[in-house]
């Protein structure tokens, strides 16, 4: 891909100085490993390698590790299905990026490149773009950072021929850049920063742009508060780290959506500043510890609340699916900020409030939300075993309350009104707890719902499952095994997720749509999923997650030989030295 002189030329210009003097000192001391140290020169901070190269209007990056054992890790998750296509992602990847252009990752490529490779999805940019108004298209830049500089100058000096098209050359900036000519979408540019990156981009402008970073232009390590999001999530032997531009990316977002988000309510989508994560293999899944944090000049900061302590002890161990927080009110209010107008919101709040004013002529944030200031959890539970029902499953939803008599003012009231939506309803006891029943005309829908604690209130929908929790659970979600070995611990936090996989989209538990089955064979690989939340300050927030996979060792060759001298020396154990929790 580059001709062999000018390689020879751009790397030597660094390394004939430093291999003169020191060669000696450093052939005696066996130190040919701290030859290259010397020459690469990491970028201020703990970003990834390559940061430094990535121009600040960068809408997300992703840098992923070459260490070969923790692929070869992760190539032993999920099914035999999953694992396969997995292989044939990979080698799709690798055909069209390496094999097409007459290379290959283990003999051309793992040989000099570094621990880690960083790619960045950028904005397009022309002329006719407005700052307000970002284009729709993106570019790709990928930084590939040399360990070994002699080994790269010896591979990449060696030319391949193409089978389309040409190679032709120019200069940018003293940097020279090679680039394909006549190959429809296929316009690469490949140029060698020094002896410490190698920039592949599907962009000439994208290359520019990296280049003028490369040379001092503000990179995403000058994001505020980029740095110092990395440092409260940082772990030795990541697998990836990834980065969003929430700004940027909501922009990019709206205008690629069939529902573009105005400019006033993209001021208020944008508060946020960024949102980074870091990803590590576990013996049997992947952990993500990401933060996200606001702008310096955000107007918005959020309360310092960690008060999620109860609901995992009131839901019972079979619950497959779980959602909890500290405050529901104040989860609503924050949600509803700009959520009518962008597209990506779950849930429109307008359309809720007018169905509930339709089917119950209550209004949804006066009569409901504004006593509802405390914890708050929405569960999935499976029907007991030879219950009468025709739903496998029940909804659960448990909220906390600081005023008993307006809860017992709306709920009085709401009892009365699906009275007149032909509803039964009468008073009952269950285990002793006095609890609401109403029944559709056709026993076609079952309400139950009472008083825990005499301050937490639950109302479920669907199979009959309060008995579950009546008067407290025989055995808690808080002390399940799937539970504790899924959900992250953080002591003080605000909340969690978890989802039994296996068991939700199981069609005896929940009638879900069949899934097609490319999406079928992801979802089949993976065992459950837990997340906890917790507000670490006025403008930041943490998320941890685990995604834990349906584990089997395949039986099938390797996608690379044996791991490079640089991943041997990860932190990150193999599966066989990592004991099973």
């Amino acid at each position: 891909m580059l001709k062999k002189d000018k390689i020879a030329q751009l790397l030597t210009q660094k390394s004939s100085l430093l291999l003169s003097i020191g060669a000696g000192i450093l052939l005696i001391a066996g130190g040919i490993g701290i030859y290259i140290a010397l020459l690469s020169r990491r970028p201020v901070g703990e970003g990834p390698l390559g940061a430094n190269v990535i121009p600040q209007d960068a809408l997300m990056t992703i840098s992923v590790t070459t260490n070969t054992a923790q692929w070869e890790q992760l190539r032993k998750f999920g099914t035999p299905e999953s694992q396969k296509a997995f292989d044939r992602f990979i080698s799709d990847v690798r055909d069209r990026v390496l094999t097409v252009n007459g290379y290959g990752y283990q003999q051309d490529i793992q040989p000099w490149i570094g621990p880690e490779t960083t790619i960045a999805f950028l904005p397009n940019t022309t002329p006719t773009n407005s700052p307000s108004s970002p284009p729709t298209q993106q570019s790709v830049v990928m930084v590939l950072p040399i360990a070994n500089p002699l080994k790269a100058k010896e591979i990449l000096g060696q030319p391949r021929p193409l089978t389309k098209g040409k190679m032709v050359e120019r200069n940018y900036k003293g940097i020279s850049i090679t680039e394909t000519e006549g190959v429809p979408n296929q316009n690469y540019s490949v140029a060698v920063l020094g002896t410490e990156y190698l920039l592949v981009t599907n962009n000439p402008k994208a290359t520019e742009n990296a280049i003028d970073t490369y040379k001092g232009g503000n990179s995403i390590l000058k994001t505020p508060g980029y740095l110092e999001a990395l440092e409260q999530i940082k772990n030795s032997g990541s697998f990836a780290k990834i980065y969003v531009n929430i700004p940027l990316a909501t922009v990019f977002t709206s205008n690629n959506s069939a529902r573009p988000i105005t400019e006033p309510n993209l001021e208020k989508l944008q508060q946020i500043q960024g949102l980074a994560t870091n990803v590590n293999l576990e013996y049997d899944g992947m952990a993500f510890k990401s933060i996200s944090w606001y702008k310096p000049d955000s107007e918005k900061k959020q309360a310092m609340e960690n008060n999620a302590k109860t609901m995992t002890t009131i839901l019972p161990n079979n619950t497959i699916m779980m959602m909890s927080g500290g405050n529901f009110k104040r989860l609503w209010q924050s949600y509803t900020e700009g959520a009518n107008t962008n597209p990506l919101a779950p849930i429109k709040p307008e359309e809720l409030r007018l169905n509930i004013k339709n089917s119950t002529g209550m209004d949804w944030d006066k009569d409901f939300v504004n006593w509802m200031e405390g914890e708050f959890a929405l569960g999935v539970i499976p029907a007991q075993p030879g219950a009468k029902t025709t739903f496998g499953s029940g909804l659960l939803f448990l909220v906390q309350t600081r005023d008993r008599n307006n809860a017992d003012k709306t709920l009085k009231q709401l009892d009365e009104s699906m009275k007149t939506k032909q509803f039964k309803v009468e008073s009952k006891q269950i285990k002793g707890v006095p609890v609401m029943q109403w029944t559709s005309q056709f026993g076609s829908i079952n309400v139950t719902r009472g008083w825990l604690n005499n301050n937490i209130a639950f109302i479920s929908l669907g199979a009959p499952i309060v008995e579950s929790i009546l008067p407290k659970p025989q055995s808690a979600l808080l002390t399940g095994e799937l539970f504790q070995k899924t959900v992250p611990l953080i002591k003080e936090n605000n909340g969690h997720f978890f989802i039994d996989v296996n068991n939700t989209f199981n069609p005896k538990t929940l009638s879900l749509p069949e899934l097609p089955e490319p999406q079928k064979v992801w979802v089949d690989a993976i065992q459950s999923i837990g997340v906890t939340t917790a507000v670490t300050s006025d403008r930041t927030t943490r998320y941890d997650m685990l995604v834990r996979f349906n584990k089997t060792i395949p039986n099938r060759p390797s996608i690379s030989p044996t791991p490079s001298p640089n991943s041997s020396s990860s932190s990150t154990p193999s599966p066989q030295e990592k004991k099973s929790p």
